[in-house]
């Protein structure tokens, strides 16, 4: 079996390698993000995969850049291919061509649909009703590689991204394990992306996550959609007033009943969390 490097940072990447390990595929060098100041105490944290990694005996790496030297390391290892999921860096043309087969990137999105940075996000806040997950060669340009292999996924009218993430890095690593094979021995056929239907899927600011209250059901749709999209990361969020004073209060959970948003938990600035008619009872109204 080929060697090869595993490149990827979250929890995603976390739970995709594990699976890989668990098919028999174990790389010889995972590359993540450098570690990371967390907690009130900013206390410098190895990601999950680096954590993952280094208790099952996988040397790690994680440099701060993808720079000449850092190449010549990883190249050291002397690996066919690399694999990276949520990386979280731009990987080089000259690290690319470090690997005789390349680069392969696991995608979640059904591309060229949704390029970029947050394609989950982007398929619920749309009211996708279906997305899937690609497997891709990578190359230097934003997720424009040939694909080699996808799979659809039904996306539930409930789910958010809290809910559809875990099923899609579970169809991800499994349409990965199933395309390695014919991968590895050159016998996959890809397919070239048609360019002219590519959307991008960008990075989600933390103000996109403001939504703002209405009876209209466009907007109560349009309210629910952002919701679910955003439940993960960064959050959604309302202005509420009272006696001239003005605050922010992030929505922990809500549901679609009859055409209507509702509102179910939130946590209103500087306090904690409240049942939504904690509003109404303390004198404060929705801005």
């Amino acid at each position: 079996m080929s060697k090869f490097v595993y490149f990827g940072t979250p929890y995603v990447a976390r739970d995709t390698l594990e699976k890989l390990v668990g098919a028999g595929y174990t790389p010889s060098l995972v590359i993540t993000s450098p570690d990371s100041l967390k907690g009130r105490g900013l206390t410098l944290t190895p990601c999950e995969t680096k954590s993952w990694a280094i208790e099952h005996g996988i040397p790690v790496l994680s440099p701060a850049a993808l720079d000449e030297e850092t190449i010549k390391e990883i190249a050291a290892y002397g690996c066919a291919y690399g694999i990276a999921v949520a990386y979280g860096k731009i990987i080089p043309q000259a690290l690319i061509d470090a690997f005789p087969k390349g680069i392969l990137n696991v995608h979640y999105s059904l591309l060229p649909k949704y390029r970029g940075a947050s394609p989950v996000e982007m398929a619920i806040w749309n009211g996708d009703t279906v997305t899937g997950v690609t497997i891709q060669q990578m190359v230097f340009e934003l997720d424009a590689g040939d694909i080699l292999s996808q799979k659809e996924m039904a996306i539930d009218p409930a789910d958010t991204t809290l809910t559809l993430r875990p099923k899609l890095i579970t169809l991800g690593a499994d349409l990965l394990i199933q395309t390695l094979p014919s991968f590895i021995d050159g016998s996959v056929a890809p397919t070239p992306q048609d360019a002219s239907q590519a959307t991008r899927a960008k990075k989600i600011k933390k103000e996109e996550g403001e939504l703002f209250l209405s009876d209209d059901s466009r907007i109560n749709l349009q309210n629910w959609n952002t919701y679910r999209a955003l439940r993960e990361s960064p959050g959604t969020y309302f202005f509420a007033e009272k006696e001239g004073k003005r605050i922010r209060v992030k929505i922990t959970d809500a549901t679609f009943k009859n055409g209507s948003f509702q509102i179910l938990r939130i946590i209103p600035e500087g306090k904690s969390e409240q049942d939504f008619t904690w509003l109404a009872q303390t004198g404060w109204s929705v801005s």
